[in-house]
């Protein structure tokens, strides 16, 4: 049978009319998905479960935190490239995706340009920490203790090219320090073996460390932030013998390039204003993490600055990835 042309034209509208009801429905219309480049219970996932649960109940709208690791984040970045540049799909995770990655890696299966940073959720500083039998109480005494014993001070990390690693690297070159890198995988074997005297000192993040400070097993000498941490108050930061030192890990909120700018706008508004509740932050800050709350343009700012500097760490240590 064939249709009159007004009358074509009538039930083609028909059918398109729910298609633009619903591409015209306000965001968000439907849940939300949290991609993060890491095993449940690390940083950046503990951020995105209790951001994600205080942004659900404030836009109304499920939000599910889907854990993708591997491949250095690659296997998280190309999930968000691959989906719809819509506000749906987002990632959450820390700076080293798009800012340690490209230095460190000849090659990467994923360009950080696909990637825009929405907001700034949390710092999380890590901790110079050293065992008890070495014989220092203050970050000069151990930076003249170090250059006194000349390599023979072994330092443990997370890993090759990990914060712990590269707060480790850019102390060592700003101050001229001869130590040894031992790295572990996580620091569910890093700080035991800190404990175990098979390394002298290491970074790592506050709660890892909290009950070997309170059984005096380990003393706290300094943190990577630029300020003192409401963790530790009175220990102080690196950037009081180094100036412009900070490498406390950033974790923010990012979606795929191409997104409409009304729904980064609404995404960064409303993360804010979630992070800045009074339970958000109690909940971060007993994970350990300093809540932050700042839009994406000071959260690209922090970007370029940490991407700069560790291009230049990896390059002062000729740091390599086997």
């Amino acid at each position: 049978m064939i249709l009159h042309p007004l009358r074509a034209a009538s039930v083609l509208a028909a059918l398109l009319l729910p298609l633009a009801a619903q591409a015209q429905a306000p965001y968000p219309s439907q849940a939300i998905k949290f991609i993060v480049p890491y095993a449940a219970g690390g940083l950046p996932d503990t951020t995105a479960r209790i951001a994600g649960l205080r942004l659900q109940e404030k836009i109304g709208q499920n939000v599910v935190v889907e854990n993708r690791p591997g491949g250095a984040g690659s296997v998280a970045v190309s999930a968000l490239s691959q989906a719809p540049a819509d506000g749906y799909t987002l990632m959450v995770t820390d700076g080293s995706t798009v800012t340690v990655n490209p230095a460190l890696f000849k090659s990467l299966s994923y360009n950080a340009k696909d990637v825009v940073p929405i907001a700034l959720l949390g710092r999380a500083p890590l901790f110079l920490a050293v065992n008890a039998s070495v014989p220092v109480n203050s970050l000069k005494e151990f930076i003249d203790y170090v250059k006194a014993h000349p390599g023979e001070i072994n330092y443990g990390s997370s890993g090759v090219g990990s914060p712990h690693h590269l707060s480790m690297e850019a102390m060592k070159a700003a101050l001229g320090l001869q130590m040894t890198h031992v790295p572990y995988r996580g620091t569910g074997q890093s700080v035991p073996a800190l404990l175990g005297g098979h390394v002298q000192v290491l970074f790592s993040a506050y709660p890892s460390l909290a009950a070997a400070l309170a059984d005096k097993r380990v003393r706290l000498l300094a943190t990577n932030g630029a300020q003192p941490s409401p963790q530790a108050p009175d220990v102080p930061p690196i950037a009081s013998v180094i100036p412009g030192y900070d490498l406390a890990t950033m974790v923010g909120l990012f979606a795929r390039v191409g997104t409409p700018q009304a729904i980064l706008k609404k995404l960064d508004d409303e993360s804010i204003a979630v992070v800045k509740l009074p339970e958000t932050r109690k909940q971060m800050e007993g994970a350990g993490i300093e809540p932050a709350g700042e839009d994406a343009a000071a959260f690209a700012r922090y970007l370029a600055a940490e991407a700069a500097h560790v291009a230049k760490v990896i390059e002062t240590a000729a740091i390599k990835v086997e």
